[in-house]
């Protein structure tokens, strides 16, 4: 399989990212919330917020080389052509999807150096990005935990179209990502 897109799909660079960003968000998102399992302050659940930090930072770094890679490669067609508004559908929650993969990371970021917390990435600590001070980190936090619940529903609402091209509309909307099948 090409590296870069073709016409008609994605190449290995996106495909790959693409379904690495979801697992990404799987261990994120499981992370946070299986720390509510442990007791506050006992080393199962701080170790789980660690790898949500840590893994929630993950997502940043690839999508800078997701967008890097969608803008550098022609984006494939979708056989049969969706209609005006199913593009600009796809679009907004496309954007919407982009800015969770940037902003919660960063917003993360944020909360931590506002709370005056270590910011921890794979054995480095991570400057702090903004002053402390207790009751921004507060607001910051609500904000993290409002849009990740809002993550939720992009993500859902994603998987949902993809299967509606694929079942309904029986286009290839999402043949174009899926990984190719060694014969």
């Amino acid at each position: 399989m090409p590296w870069k897109n073709t016409n008609t799909r994605y190449g290995t660079l996106l495909i790959t990212l693409h379904w690495l960003m979801l697992i990404l968000f799987v261990a994120v998102y499981a992370a946070i919330e299986l720390r509510e399992l442990y007791p506050k302050g006992s080393d199962p659940r701080e170790a789980l917020k660690a790898w949500h930090f840590m893994l929630g930072l993950s997502v940043l770094v690839l999508v800078s080389i997701r967008i890097y890679a969608r803008l550098a490669f022609i984006e494939p067609n979708i056989t049969p052509a969706p209609s005006m508004l199913q593009n600009f559908a796809a679009k907004v929650v496309h954007l919407a999807l982009y800015g969770l993969m940037i902003g919660m990371p960063i917003l993360g970021w944020s909360v931590l150096s506002a709370a005056g917390k270590p910011v921890p990435f794979f054995g480095l600590e991570l400057p702090s990005l903004i002053a402390e001070n207790k009751e921004l980190a507060k607001t910051l936090k609500e904000l993290h935990q409002t849009a990740g619940l809002v993550g939720y529903y992009l993500i859902g609402l994603h998987a949902a179209a993809a299967l509606f091209h694929h079942h309904i509309l029986k286009d290839d909307t999402l043949t174009r990502i899926l990984p190719r099948r060694q014969r």
